[in-house]
């Protein structure tokens, strides 16, 4: 059947369209910058296609040129730029762009500075000369600079105040070098470590999976990649891993969660993790608790695993706050959030 109305084409069917219109010389190079998927889904679209009026063709043509003169219609992303930079410059350079990019936003390197958190600035700067530290110190924000010292060892603080009260104006050439220090060592390793893994993209929206649904594509997982489906496993965070706070964090949290939610949750916990709240709780409170997690009578597993998820979430944000620490499920050493 001819296609006679422009209408007619969705999205792919019209990519289809000018790409066959382009032809093999002219198409070569964007269909080498297209993903897979995309070329599978064109692809599609033209071999289904059938005849293509002229005027259709036409139609076409104007709404392409229309759409390409508006820079409205223009999507600009990591990747894109990435690989728009690897056309144009060497491999080692655009490396270094985009790791800039991708770490702390700020014009300049003291912008940067201004924001990364106090405790990962101030476990790199400990390594530092303290006349070093005196001079980053004098160029970030009072109130920034006041966490990092906060943050230092003591000692090591007490030494760059003194040379903060002793400095006088810092050579041009002295600040170029510790911004270029603090770019190529300490922004540049920041940078990477930011590069968020996929595995643990993953575990994150496993996470947020009912448990039949986790469990399903956790099982179809480990058929086809074990490796991966146990490196998601140790990287999710569970309400039973809530087993790893402190009696302080379990306080902390008990004061920010709703003791009806704390119910349902606790209806379909283990034992340990009902004694762990139970035992942070005053008397009264633990047998309040009690009796009202029995007047519920039967929960769904679904309104359990709902109301667990919301828990969890409420303790990652304290953990992000720093109120709380969490560790992982994986391993020996804290980690948080």
């Amino acid at each position: 059947m001819a296609i006679t109305d422009i209408k007619q084409l969705s999205g792919p069917d019209k990519a289809a369209i000018m790409m066959l219109a382009l032809g093999e010389e002219h198409g070569a190079q964007i269909w080498s910058r297209l993903d897979e998927e995309e070329v599978k889904e064109i692809s599609q679209a033209m071999s289904n296609l059938g005849t293509v009026s002229s005027e259709v063709m036409e139609n076409l043509f104007v709404e392409f040129a229309g759409s390409i003169s508006s820079t409205g219609n223009l999507i600009g992303s990591y990747e894109a730029t990435e690989r728009l930079l690897m056309k144009a410059l060497p491999a080692d350079k655009v490396e270094g762009i985009m790791e800039e990019i991708r770490g702390p936003a700020g014009r300049t390197m003291w912008d940067k500075l201004a924001n990364v958190n106090e405790s990962v600035l101030a476990n790199y700067l400990k390594n530092e000369y303290p006349q070093t530290v005196a001079v980053v110190m004098s160029k970030i924000k009072p109130d920034h600079a006041a966490k990092v010292l906060g943050t230092l060892p003591e000692d090591f603080s007490l030494e760059v105040v003194n040379r903060m009260l002793q400095m006088e104006s810092v050579q041009k050439e002295v600040l170029d070098k510790i911004e270029d220090t603090l770019r190529s060592e300490f922004m540049s390793n920041l940078a990477k470590t930011n590069k968020r893994d996929s595995h643990e993209m993953m575990a994150e929206i496993f996470n947020n999976f009912d448990r039949n649904t986790e469990g399903r594509f956790i099982a179809a997982l480990e058929e086809r990649n074990r490796d991966s489906a146990e490196r998601i496993k140790a990287l999710m965070f569970t309400f039973e891993d809530l087993m790893k706070l402190d009696p302080a964090g379990v306080q902390t949290l008990l004061r920010n969660v709703d003791k009806d939610r704390l119910g349902i949750c606790l209806k379909g916990a283990s034992d340990g993790v009902r004694d762990l709240f139970f035992s942070n709780m005053s008397e009264r409170a633990a047998k309040i608790l009690r009796e009202d997690m029995e007047a519920m009578g039967p929960v769904r597993l679904k309104d359990v695993d709902e109301a667990q998820m919301e828990i969890v979430n409420i303790a990652k944000d304290l953990a992000d706050k720093g109120e709380i620490m969490l560790a992982d499920s994986g391993g020996d050493d804290e980690l948080v959030y």
